[in-house]
């Protein structure tokens, strides 16, 4: 079984910052892709930036500019660089991670629990 656990929400006033981050544990034998979504109340949940094991990202087009995501394969760990946040930024942020997990050599995709992020003034 493959735990995330992410850190790093908070509140912060518009145009502030936040970095979050998500770590990955468990019997893992590699993580293909990281990814961040978040849900806004009374919304679906949508994908912000996603990066693979080769460093290739994409964003959402209401963040490119603002956020950055980014890993270190050998801490298995996704960071993402929030910047000029807006109140539309404001969300349950959750980390998400695809790949192989030990000994059965299985797919693996697991969630985070979530982290708040409350951007106001």
């Amino acid at each position: 079984q493959v735990q995330l656990v992410e850190s790093g929400g908070g509140l912060v006033q518009p145009g502030g910052s936040l970095r979050l981050s998500c770590a990955a544990s468990g019997s893992i034998v590699s993580i293909n892709a990281m990814a961040w979504y978040r849900q806004a109340p009374g919304k679906t949940r949508e994908l912000v930036a996603a990066i693979t094991s080769g460093g290739s990202t994409n964003y959402a087009d209401s963040v490119k500019g603002r956020f950055t995501i980014s890993r270190d394969n050998a801490k298995n760990t996704v960071y993402l660089q929030m910047n000029s946040l807006k109140p539309e930024d404001t969300a349950v942020y959750y980390c998400r991670a695809l790949g192989v997990v030990a000994g059965t050599g299985a797919d693996f995709g697991s969630w985070g629990q979530g982290t708040q992020v409350t951007v106001s003034s």
